[in-house]
């Protein structure tokens, strides 16, 4: 069975975790800060903070800006549930933003359509999609006048070690971003088995960052609120004593998770490069299937992070559902996936904020399919993967 997507774990991945058991400490050691430090140097970023999952880095993200009730913050639709949640988690609302419907990105014209309906003052956050692996090029320069206050959230779970459109600039780095959020699940670049983080330029939010993943808990004496509690007759602190004046989470991630993730950071470059050898393979292969079959569109494809390689297939046209093509290409030992239902069809969704149209969205879902891509695939692999899906749409053989 080739899966839509795997992790790949060598000896050295094995090692590194069993020196993490062996070591004093299993969660706030050394491997924490290890990792924080290959990731800041990886992405090119100022400050990377590691915690337990991508969905953790976005709720982070957004308590960190002090975002709550009453304010709003804007999410293409075509995503997975974590990135609205976030807003949710905090007690924001959420605004469904359209996407173009060939790429699933947001876009400056689809951002300004949801922005227009909206009290500009309420709107403290625009959280970019980097769908796919590709980059949605929404920068703050495109946000209308009166918007400076607007804080850009990047969404980059799919795209670590991309780089922008037409640009060297590493995902993770951008200076219009106040913070990008990372995952290492299992079926992306790299894997922590759960694992997430958040790059920022600012000094201040990592700082606050760290803070909140780890229960609002602050030791450091001279940021005591009240420090008549902490402190001994001479204002020395008790060794004992922490401080908290804001709620913050368990966040954090085990030196388990980062000994894995520091391993597997260091051959990041070869899974990238093995994926985009692949995503070229498939690109070279494809057009037989044309036009039933399509390659979701990449504005730059040598710099694109190449989480998933997405597809768009005429299903009516072949007069077999969605459903059925993925059963029969399991069938023949291929696994596929769809990314993603748009949220704002979401039950909870249409339940808070009622039935919206977003054409864009809905056309992407509709025809959309993701293919096997992981490092470890075979050239022979994205062959019979492409052989197996022409049998089932009843085209003709590509190889």
């Amino acid at each position: 069975m080739i899966p839509y997507g795997r992790h790949h774990i060598d000896n050295d991945d094995i090692e590194a975790v069993i020196a993490a058991l062996k070591s004093d400490s299993l969660t706030g050691g050394a491997w924490v800060g290890q990792f924080e430090e290959d990731l800041a140097r990886f992405t090119s970023a100022r400050n990377a903070v590691v915690c337990n999952s991508g969905t953790a880095a976005l709720h982070l993200a957004l308590m960190a800006l002090d975002i709550g009730a009453g304010d709003v913050i804007v999410v293409p639709s075509l995503t997975f549930l974590a990135t609205a949640n976030a807003g949710i988690y905090v007690g924001a609302d959420v605004k469904f933003a359209d996407v173009d419907p060939e790429t699933g990105l947001l876009t400056s014209e689809t951002l300004n359509a949801a922005l227009r309906e909206l009290p500009a003052e309420r709107v403290k956050a625009v959280l970019p999609v980097h769908l796919n692996g590709a980059m949605s090029d929404v920068r703050s320069t495109s946000l209308p006048s009166g918007m400076g206050h607007v804080a850009i959230v990047e969404d980059a779970c799919h795209a670590i070690g991309g780089t922008y459109s037409g640009s060297d600039i590493l995902v993770g780095s951008a200076p219009w971003a106040a913070m990008t959020c990372f995952s290492f699940h299992p079926v992306k670049t790299i894997a922590m088995g759960e694992g997430g983080a958040i790059t920022t330029e600012s000094d201040d939010l990592a700082e606050r960052l760290r803070l909140l993943r780890n229960h609002g808990m602050e030791r450091d004496a001279a940021r005591f609120v009240m420090p008549d509690q902490g402190v001994d007759s001479v204002g020395k602190p008790f060794p004992w004593f922490y401080e908290m004046a804001t709620v913050g989470y368990n966040y954090r991630a085990s030196d388990l998770h980062c000994a894995l993730g520091t391993s597997q950071l260091k051959k990041a470059p070869g899974f990238l490069a093995r994926r985009r050898e692949l995503a070229c393979r498939y690109n070279d292969l494809i057009g037989e299937l044309a036009p039933i079959v399509k390659p979701v569109p990449r504005s730059a494809p040598d710099g694109d992070g190449w989480h998933l390689f997405s597809v768009h297939i005429d299903f009516h046209a072949v007069g077999k559902p969605r459903e059925q093509v993925m059963q029969e290409l399991r069938e023949r030992g291929i696994g596929s996936q769809v990314h993603y239902l748009p949220v704002h069809r979401q039950p909870f969704y249409q339940q808070k904020y009622g039935k919206q149209h977003l054409p864009g969205a809905d056309s992407y879902y509709q025809k959309q399919l993701s293919l096997p891509l992981f490092p470890a695939m075979e050239d022979t692999d994205v062959d019979r993967v492409l052989e197996a899906l022409a049998q089932v749409l009843n085209l003709r053989a590509v190889v």
